[in-house]
Parts: C-alpha cells; sequence; structure tokens
C-alpha cells in the first residue's frame, strides 16, 4: 500500500499512535476480507461489502495523512 511513501510510513509508525491504529485496522479488515472471500471465516456477501467499504474509509484517511506528512517535510 502506497510504495511511493514507504518512507513516510516508517516514520509514521514510529511517530503518530494515530497512524499506526489507522495502519493496523486496514490491515485486519484486509486480512478478514480475504478469509472471507476464501470461505475460511464465515461471512455474507454484505458484510464483505461492509468490511471493503470500511477498508476504502481507512486507506483514504491514511493517504491524507501521509500528504500531509509529505507537505510538512517538503
Amino acid at each position: 500500500m502506497f510504495p511511493e511513501y514507504r518512507d513516510q510510513i516508517a516514520q509514521l509508525k514510529l511517530a503518530d499512535l494515530n497512524f499506526v491504529r489507522l495502519f493496523e485496522k486496514h490491515n485486519a479488515l484486509d486480512q478478514t476480507i480475504r478469509h472471507m472471500e476464501a470461505h475460511i471465516e464465515p461471512g455474507t456477501h454484505e458484510e464483505i461489502e461492509q468490511l471493503k467499504k470500511e477498508k476504502l474509509l481507512i486507506k483514504d484517511a491514511l493517504y491524507n495523512i501521509l500528504k500531509k506528512a509529505d507537505t510538512i517535510k517538503d
């Protein structure tokens, strides 16, 4: 996720607890979605779609934090 921000991600993981929380939540949702789609965990189509929407909102929040950190850096 966001390879162009690899350095900022590493820095934010050390300095921003909110970023860390969102990053971990995004990864947990991604794993849950993959497991549901592979039928490893139970989940309806509607539940999967709701989790995907939540994951996308978190990804947008992470991107906004990264963009802000990038502009501060410059």
